[in-house]
């Protein structure tokens, strides 16, 4: 066999090789969400809750057709899709994201092929800044501090949440419903992830939590990024939670006190640290966040 012969061959299996991880990859993606099921929970009259894998869905379907808060994984879409049908719904006209986060906005390659996204200007940014994702993945319509919309008779306020979860949360406040999806900017019963590279701030978490007690409806049913259905009185368990952890932390840290002896200061917190972000990550972030703060 000739040397040429020989490279061309070592060439065609390598191409081989990296064709064959590819298939394995994708198959191994699929199968990660094929027993994932999609369920939806009834939250006001035309409103409603779906929960799978990833950050949970808000959807309203009426007279002026179907509009969704966040579609979770990309290879769901189907799923939420036929979950939209069976409440009645169709194709969302309208799709609003919390967020840029894989988890809230990967379905929107096949929502924004017929329906209109919306969310802020960070969000439109930093998925533009991944450079890998179709035009139909993209928000069409961005604002900076707050945008209404007007559907199936409900007045939508989208109002812009800074330096929280990250640089572009919304919360979502159905006025007439009286519903408000949060996105990631509530984790309920859970320690919060707070994205440091994408703008978010333990600072500006807090507050956003402050703001969203003082200024929204007392009764008002609350839709979080992940866990159940809360209410107002869970977002100030879960702000108190964040305020006394955060401060047990910053004090060990100050103290000299090593990440071992921290997670044994927040043992009464040991639930909290059950989901997404255990209570060593939970640490790591408030260190980071601490650090961070302490470079201004």
């Amino acid at each position: 066999m000739t040397h040429k012969s020989t490279h061309f061959f070592t060439n065609l299996s390598r191409a081989t090789s990296v064709l064959c991880l590819m298939l394995v990859t994708s198959a191994h993606a699929a199968d990660r969400f094929a027993n994932v099921e999609i369920s939806a929970q009834a939250i006001a009259e035309g409103v409603y809750m779906l929960k799978g894998a990833g950050g949970n869905i808000g959807a309203s379907v009426g007279p002026d057709g179907t509009l969704i808060i966040d579609n979770q994984f990309a290879p769901l879409s189907d799923k939420i899709a036929t979950a939209l049908t069976n409440l009645g719904g169709d194709r969302p006209r309208l799709v609003l994201n919390t967020h840029y986060h894989g988890d809230h906005t990967g379905g929107n390659s096949e929502f924004g092929r017929t329906g209109d996204i919306i969310a802020h200007d960070n969000v439109r940014a930093r998925l533009v800044g991944q450079g890998n994702l179709p035009g139909s993945a993209l928000p069409v319509v961005n604002y900076a501090d707050a945008v209404t919309i007007h559907f199936n008779g409900d007045e939508l306020a989208l109002i812009h949440l800074p330096q929280g979860h990250t640089d572009g949360d919304t919360m979502v406040w159905f006025k007439g419903a009286n519903v408000l999806h949060m996105g990631d900017q509530l984790f309920n019963g859970a320690f919060p992830y707070i994205d440091l590279g994408g703008g978010g701030t333990v600072d500006g978490y807090i507050q956003n939590l402050r703001t969203v007690i003082s200024d929204m409806p007392s009764d008002i049913t609350i839709i979080p990024g992940h866990g159940p259905i809360a209410d107002i009185a869970a977002l100030a368990e879960c702000l108190r939670v964040i305020e006394e952890t955060r401060q047990i932390t910053v004090s060990g840290l100050d103290a000299g006190k090593s990440d071992v002896e921290i997670a044994e200061d927040l043992s009464a917190y040991a639930e909290w640290g059950q989901g997404f972000i255990s209570t060593g990550r939970w640490i790591s972030i408030i260190k980071a966040d601490h650090a961070q703060r302490g470079s201004l």
